[in-house]
């Protein structure tokens, strides 16, 4: 509401007509845009748009009666006030607050709730121009537009950016992958690119996440769905862990913020195309992970069990035997001659206990 309030005391402010535009065909102006619609010194529909619908809402959480009719009548007496200044239908506009009521541009015209209905901006301009405006303070002014330059105010690159970190569908993304990063980089320190752009994802997914009404219970969750797919990921748990987290991103992606308003809801398609990768992701490190363990070890001590070499000197039982491409010293069961070929079946601090190798036991 504060937002809207500026908004509006800045088009009444205005030291130049300022014409209210919803565009373009399937748009809408609903909410606070219905009265930003009205505060214009013109106001303006394209076919296939509608407006109204301006009953004040909180972003998180109910009002209880008596706040509830405050903020209500506090909206409609200011929607009313603008109405019948612009000299509009300020009985209509008022039950557009308090019955939320919405009107096609059909509808709005044949009210009186706006002044025109345009295709575009070039139809509008053509249409204003000539027409003659009461300004809020009562002058009068006639709009001169035949051959004006239209100016487009794009966004800037930074607008862009935090427009679109403000969608809390993707700021909930940019914090999610910016934690698989942080943990890919405590899993494998020293790659650093992992943990730094971790970093930054998480704390510009914070940013956005920060303004808008968290539910706590939806956060946990989140939490808990992390750490699931970390344990599965250490632990084969024969995807129950994985599947718990899955489940628990899900709820706590459609949980995660308390409002009523769709906007700043997330999506399913978010929630689920957040979970699935996930999993997808820890099902291939556990596979991996079991298939390192029904490996062979070929590390440390147990590296050697197994390996074969042959007898660098006469074993009678102690001598010297070439195994792995090195010299060990070796104790065999049995006496044997120079040459012989033999297995490692054991290992005491440097010394081999080898065996005779056999068809039935050889590499």
């Amino acid at each position: 509401m504060d937002a809207m309030r500026e908004t509006i005391e800045k088009i009444v402010a205005s030291p130049v007509p300022v014409v209210t535009f919803v565009a373009p065909s399937g748009g809408r102006a609903a909410s606070a845009g219905f009265f930003i619609l009205e505060s214009g010194d013109l106001a303006a529909m394209a076919p296939g748009t509608n407006t109204g619908a301006a009953h004040p809402v909180l972003m998180a959480g109910q009002m209880d009666a008596v706040m509830k009719e405050k903020v209500e009548n506090d909206a409609a007496a200011s929607l009313r006030s603008i109405t019948t200044k612009r000299g509009r239908n300020s009985a209509l506009a008022e039950a557009a607050v308090r019955e939320s009521k919405s009107f096609t541009e059909k509808e709005a015209l044949e009210n009186h709730l706006i002044d025109l209905v345009a295709a575009d901006v070039p139809a509008l301009v053509a249409a204003l121009d000539g027409r003659t405006v009461t300004r809020f303070d009562g002058r009068t002014q006639i709009l001169v537009l035949r051959g004006a330059t239209l100016e487009v105010y794009d966004k800037t690159w930074r607008q862009r950016i935090i427009s679109a970190i403000a969608d809390p569908n993707i700021a909930l993304v940019l914090l999610v992958i910016g934690a698989l990063a942080i943990y890919v980089e405590f899993s494998s320190p020293g790659l650093i690119a992992p943990g730094v752009i971790g970093a930054i994802l998480v704390l510009l997914g914070l940013s956005a996440i920060s303004v808008l009404p968290i539910n706590w219970l939806g956060a946990a969750l989140l939490l808990v769905s992390i750490t699931l797919f970390a344990l599965e990921a250490k632990f084969a748990a024969h995807g129950v862990l994985a599947a718990g987290a899955t489940v628990s991103m899900v709820l706590g992606a459609l949980m995660l913020i308390d409002s009523p308003l769709p906007e700043l809801r997330i999506h399913w398609s978010t929630a689920i195309g957040l979970a699935l990768p996930f999993s997808l992701i820890t099902a291939t490190l556990v596979s991996l992970a079991v298939r390192a363990r029904r490996n062979k070890v070929v590390t440390g001590e147990n590296g050697m069990i197994g390996e074969t070499g042959s007898a660098v000197t006469d074993l009678a039982p102690a001598g010297k035997v070439f195994v792995h491409g090195e010299y060990w010293n070796a104790v065999a069961r049995e006496n044997l001659a120079a040459g012989a070929r033999v297995r490692v079946t054991g290992i005491h601090q440097l010394t081999l206990t080898v065996e005779p190798e056999t068809d039935g036991t050889g590499g």
